[in-house]
């Protein structure tokens, strides 16, 4: 068995106010966290928290977990990318994904359309940016610089970047077979939602065994609740993991339903997604078994808890990224991993 890998601290931002992403970030320094990480899907964006936290601190990296492929061009990525990196002293992680039909097309109003090619060539033109080794060009499936297609002026001419060289860490949020396998071959790393540490090695050992190499990064976001009463710690995280299981897309597109029925919770997962689905969401979270709850998220008093971070570490991953945390669970776990 490959050695196990230091394992560093994240927490989520939440944006409620300039000064609760301010405190929490300076807290998240304080207590030894690494990472700080914001995301996006049809609310707040992930770039505005990102670069409050980094004016607030000195050494916290910071992480997209995610930005939304379909939400900007690639150009527009790498640009927000390299300036956030450049401002905050090289403290930027990119953090990508395409979301699902549901946001891609519902909120941004694109086709969700093939997306692996989308992904393999968005990245490859935000590394020719950051590059910045010569003009960008690509003549891709879905993506065209210049573009000289459909409207085209026919004006448009390749060009390169302003910014310096700068290599930025590029990770992918997937958690589908195929994607998981494309973020291992053009990626820095992994950020899975739903990891299972106890069953992830069935599911993910490719990618665990790439992590392993010592190049790969694989953080996982893993929801959080310490207590001394272990069903109340349960009930705090259920919502957002019944959402997911049964809600995150349609009966057919829920990727996050299929990682569900992968792990072996088939039963469970269909329960859920079709009481959800049928407006009966307090059943359906009612339905969302203990022991699967104990396996995706952090839940109970410190003792277990620290039992389960056991396994956690164990299970591959190099991140671990707390999402729900109040600043208790922050120094909870922070004292269990020192």
């Amino acid at each position: 068995m490959s050695p196990v890998r230091p394992l560093a601290l994240g927490v989520t931002l939440e944006a409620r106010s300039g000064d609760a992403v301010r405190k929490r970030a300076q807290l998240a320094e304080q207590l030894g966290f690494e990472s700080v990480w914001a995301g996006e899907a049809y609310g707040t964006d992930a770039v505005t928290p990102l670069t409050w936290a980094a004016a607030s601190t000195q050494t916290l990296k910071i992480g997209s977990a995610i930005m939304q492929i379909p939400a900007r061009t690639p150009s527009s990525t790498a640009m927000t990318a390299l300036t956030l990196d450049r401002l905050s002293g090289g403290r930027f992680r990119l953090g990508l994904g395409t979301s699902g039909p549901q946001v891609v097309e519902g909120w941004h109003g694109v086709p969700f359309r093939r997306p692996l090619a989308t992904t393999t060539e968005y990245i490859d033109i935000v590394r020719q940016i950051c590059a910045a080794e010569r003009k960008v060009e690509l003549d891709g499936d879905v993506y065209q610089l210049p573009y000289n297609g459909p409207g085209s002026t026919g004006n448009g001419k390749a060009l390169r970047s302003a910014f310096k060289p700068t290599r930025i860490p590029i990770l992918l949020a997937a958690i589908g077979p195929k994607n998981v396998a494309l973020a291992t071959q053009i990626g820095d790393g992994l950020l899975p939602m739903l990891w299972n540490p106890h069953r992830a090695r069935d599911v993910y050992p490719a990618v665990i065994a790439r992590a392993a190499t010592g190049d790969f990064e694989i953080a996982p976001t893993v929801q959080i609740a310490v207590g001394d009463d272990l069903d109340a710690c349960r009930d705090q995280v259920r919502p957002l993991l019944t959402m997911y299981i049964g809600g995150m897309g349609s009966r057919t597109t829920n990727f996050y339903n299929q990682l569900i029925r992968r792990y072996g919770y088939e039963e469970a997962a269909e329960n859920v997604q079709t009481l959800f689905l049928s407006g009966e969401r307090d059943a359906a979270a009612a339905a969302l078994p203990s022991t699967l709850i104990d396996e995706l998220a952090l839940v109970g008093p410190a003792g277990r808890i620290a039992e389960q971070l056991v396994v956690w570490r164990a299970s591959g991953i190099t991140t671990l990224i707390l999402a729900g945390a109040n600043s208790h669970a922050m120094r909870t776990v922070a004292e269990l991993i020192a």
